[in-house]
């Protein structure tokens, strides 16, 4: 968790690469391809849900292929084109996003999708920024987000740094906020979108949805295509991770259960396409997002 968030965890990952090769290839110039090898798969393995992860090291192992018996030059430009080009759809996100919140609506976020996790500016965070400096925002709701208090911790603070007045929650009031009519948008971030247009978020993201569809308020997802996965065809097909008990059975070190108590800790949940009103990318919007839409995103296509 010293990284979290899909589009960071890429970034530093590829970064790592470059890290990696200048160790190797000083250690061992004449095995440094075969321990880089391993040093790769050992970062695949680091977060099974993130799909942004496998997606940068498959772009360094591709830069990898053509960058002759040095690679330290031609990894490192690849790793900032990474994190460049992560930034830039960011922005470009942020103001599709924008263009659907009519002025006075207010929004809810979830987990923690600003700069604190991306390259810069944000997911769901830079289309509330956006929408914010576009001046339509009545008002900003971010949950706290148990176990780890992403949203309480670190959105709350990026909103409270940029001048943007945010109002925290506890996770169990989002749905009395909706029935109290306080929001008009729920907007998240992903961490994969497999082909179906399923999400994997951060638990309590398939909650949110839910309620969203009961209340009748708008649901979006902000994500890269990098965060599209389409060698999956559900959600039901991705390792959800699982964390240790002790982040939910303490908190800040401290006891906060019953001595005894077992706890079960997924760190992501899974929200059916059907529930997503809008999916937005830096290409554009895609509203109810299906197998056959986000196949026009596919790079292949």
């Amino acid at each position: 968790m010293v990284v979290r968030g899909a589009p960071a965890i890429g970034i530093t990952a590829a970064f790592a690469v470059v890290l990696a090769a200048r160790q190797r290839h000083a250690q061992a110039p004449g095995d440094w391809r075969s321990l880089l090898d391993e040093d790769m798969r050992m970062l695949a393995a680091a977060r099974p849900t993130a799909v942004n992860l496998c997606w940068a090291l498959e772009r360094m192992r591709v830069c990898l292929e053509g960058a002759g018996a040095d690679p330290g030059t031609a990894l490192l430009v690849e790793a900032y084109h990474i994190y460049e080009e992560d930034v830039a759809a960011n922005h470009r996100m942020g103001d599709h996003g924008a263009e659907l919140i009519q002025p006075g609506e207010a929004v809810l976020t979830h987990c923690n999708t600003g700069s604190l996790a991306t390259g810069g500016y944000g997911t769901a965070l830079g289309v509330i920024r956006s929408a914010w400096k576009a001046g339509k925002l009545a008002g900003v709701y971010a949950g706290e987000t148990r176990p780890w208090l992403q949203g309480a911790r670190l959105t709350a603070w990026e909103l409270t740094r940029d001048r943007i007045p945010v109002t925290l929650i506890t996770d169990s009031a989002a749905a009395f906020l909706m029935q109290r009519r306080r929001v008009q948008w729920v907007i998240v971030g992903a961490d994969r979108v497999t082909a179906n247009g399923d999400v994997i978020n951060k638990i309590g993201t398939y909650n949110l949805a839910i309620n969203c569809r009961h209340h009748g308020i708008k649901f979006m997802v902000a994500a890269p295509c990098s965060t599209l996965d389409f060698s999956l065809s559900s959600g039901q097909a991705v390792e959800i991770e699982e964390r240790a008990a002790d982040e939910v059975l303490t908190l800040a070190g401290r006891p906060v259960a019953a001595q005894g108590a077992a706890a079960w800790n997924p760190a992501f949940d899974v929200t059916p396409a059907e529930l997503v009103d809008c999916l937005v990318t830096e290409q554009g919007v895609i509203r109810a997002p299906d197998r056959q839409k986000l196949a026009a995103l596919r790079p292949d296509s």
